[in-house]
């Protein structure tokens, strides 16, 4: 009897020990995220599936008073990001803590590039993390790495950034497509999102980083973004085609 619990307890151990090896073994392939390829390329860079674009307080009263980025650079940049959302199919949310006053209503070009955008109206409050319906919309998209830019960017982008970073997700910043009243309030701010863990950013990178590769069907498309980020780069596809149409004659 005794011999046969003991021969029952080792096959049972046994059992247990192959579990638990194939779930160590699995571990890291489901924690693996999809946009990682085997080389580990992609491991340290933004994730499609995992993001979600904030547009914080875009208001075109705001905008008069942004001076450490010029305006149409700023309102490219966000055109640029709402295009990209778009494109490859990133969730946008967007806000403004009061548009009938003068800080006045988003930008319309938001909207009108990023049409499935989710705007959630706020009652005053100047921290966008500090309205319930704000962060209920952001949780219930399920995705935990916020690409958030805004203006201005040391109040309506710091704040937020912040408390996000405290709750968990992982956050990018995007300096060029948000704005401050100063350089030396940019230059602050830069500072105490990095020693919060956040990550600042640029609309370049952003759009680099979910790129990745040429080899994709909306390449072309993409390479039309590049302009708006880099308006030089769209010398450099005209030349590309010109040469083009040269060698085919």
């Amino acid at each position: 009897m005794i011999r046969t619990l003991m021969t029952a307890a080792r096959r049972s151990l046994r059992v247990a020990a192959a579990a638990l090896a194939i779930s160590l073994a699995a571990a890291p392939a489901m924690a693996q995220k999809a946009s990682v390829l085997p080389t580990g390329g992609g491991a340290a860079l933004l994730d499609t599936s995992d993001s979600v674009i904030l547009l914080l307080d875009h208001q075109s009263g705001l905008l008069q008073t942004v001076k450490d980025v010029g305006i149409t650079e700023l309102r490219n940049n966000t055109i640029m990001l709402a295009k990209l959302a778009t494109l490859l199919k990133i969730p946008v949310i967007t806000t403004a803590s009061e548009p009938n006053g003068p800080n006045g209503p988003l930008i319309p070009e938001i909207h009108q590039f990023a049409p499935h955008a989710v705007y959630v109206p706020r009652k005053g409050e100047v921290n966008a993390w500090d309205n319930e319906d704000f962060v209920r919309t952001v949780r219930a998209t399920g995705r935990k790495t916020l690409i958030m830019a805004g203006v201005w960017t040391s109040v309506c982008v710091m704040f937020p950034a912040l408390d996000a970073k405290l709750a968990g997700f992982n956050v990018y910043a995007v300096m060029d497509a948000s704005g401050d009243p100063s350089e030396m309030a940019s230059r602050v701010t830069i500072a105490r999102l990095a020693q919060a863990g956040v990550i600042p950013t640029s609309t370049n990178a952003v759009l680099s980083e979910t790129h990745r590769t040429w080899a994709r069907p909306e390449a072309a498309e993409l390479a039309k973004l590049y302009a708006l980020a880099a308006p030089n780069y769209q010398a450099v596809i005209e030349s590309y085609l010109r040469a083009q149409e040269a060698a085919k004659k």
